[in-house]
């Protein structure tokens, strides 16, 4: 019988340290490696039994993970952030080599989800789409509050307008402030072509998958939230319930509690004015909560069935921004429903709960 070994790999640009364990903890083998294909192959080809591998996600984790799949039995992309046996004692390349083998021995690491290979095109159009949207968007704010900090208002979209330009950079007196300006306005008008050229691409790429034209019916939901959907969740399999999806998308309700309990002549009382912190976690997908909460926002404003869902809560006493939350999260139940089924957009699911 082959016997299991645990590869640990503390990955770097030009070299990778690797640690091997035995299925009992031994250590019976470390090395680096340098970054390259063909090195990696060569080492794992030379090792016998059941392998399994892990490493942490970064720059060379997608790479690396298609290079190994092929070629053991269990692999792991760990996240480091969840992996507090990483921060502790000593820190080097060698000893995070050992400590990523000694918990994939242990099953202590959380995964980060690497999948579908169909859909690696317009996974990396949707982030060169979101890439350079922040891009244009950070330019927009550079501009605005260059005007700001001279006392100049600019509210509206007019600022931006090429044919309104001349009369702004009129109204700003210094010389190089106004060169400044010109520079912004310049590094804005370089990035809306390549926007919009991500943006062609992304569609065309997303009328390949069938989960892209189903999320469509969705309302708020247009073609180019359905593409980033696709691209950014891959497959709705990920998520066993609602409430996994709205974890990662960082709609999840998280309870901060302390000194639940105090002592009343000897014996132990709940404490009735118990201060419990309530808050969305921090840990999620952020292009994927914008995602949610824009599609939010725009249904909120748009006569239809969500509309009148949010209308009805916020009849209900619930805060706007509460409501807007909540609707949300709904659309996130009926994404993975939907997605999940393969059904069409039934607006009576917005009344009961999705799974």
């Amino acid at each position: 019988m082959s016997q299991e070994k645990y590869i640990g790999m503390d990955v770097h640009q030009a070299t990778i340290s690797v640690a091997v364990m035995e299925s009992s903890g031994k250590l019976i083998m470390e090395c680096i490696l340098e970054t390259k294909a063909a090195t990696i192959l060569e080492f794992v080809a030379g090792l016998r039994g059941t392998l399994s591998v892990t490493f942490e996600e970064g720059t060379s984790a997608a790479w690396l993970h298609d290079l190994l799949k092929p070629h053991i039995s269990h692999l792991v992309v760990c996240d480091p952030r969840k992996a507090a046996l990483l921060k502790e004692g000593n820190k080097s390349d060698r000893i995070d080599a050992r400590k990523l083998a000694e918990m994939l021995r242990t099953n202590q690491l959380k995964s980060v989800y690497h999948g579908e290979h169909g859909l690696r095109t317009l996974k990396e159009l949707g982030r060169s789409y979101l890439t350079i949207t922040q891009d244009v968007t950070r330019s927009m704010n550079r501009i605005k509050a260059l005007y700001r900090s001279w006392a100049i208002p600019c509210s509206g979209n007019t600022v931006y307008a090429p044919r309104h330009r001349a009369e702004w950079l009129a109204k700003i007196e210094q010389p190089g402030v106004r060169i400044r300006a010109e520079r912004l306005y310049q590094q804005l008008d370089s990035l809306q072509p390549l926007r919009l050229q991500a943006r062609c691409e992304l569609l065309r790429e997303s009328h390949k998958h069938a989960a892209v034209r189903l999320l469509r019916e969705i309302p708020s939901i247009g073609p180019i939230r359905s593409a980033l959907l696709v691209a950014l969740l891959q497959t709705p399999h990920r998520f066993r319930t609602k409430r996994q999806l709205w974890a990662y998308s960082g709609f999840a309700v998280e309870t901060h509690d302390s000194g639940e309990y105090h002592s009343v002549r000897g014996k132990l009382q709940r404490n009735r004015e118990r201060i419990t912190v309530r808050g969305l976690n921090d840990n999620h997908n952020k292009d994927l909560k914008n995602l949610f909460k824009s599609a939010a926002i725009s249904a909120s404003t748009r006569p239809g069935p969500l509309q009148d869902f949010y209308v009805a809560l916020v009849a209900k006493g619930i805060r706007p921004t509460m409501a807007r939350l909540t609707l949300a999260r709904k659309i996130a139940a009926i994404t993975l429903t939907m997605w999940k089924k393969g059904v069409s957009f039934d607006p009576k699911q917005l009344h009961r709960q999705a799974a």
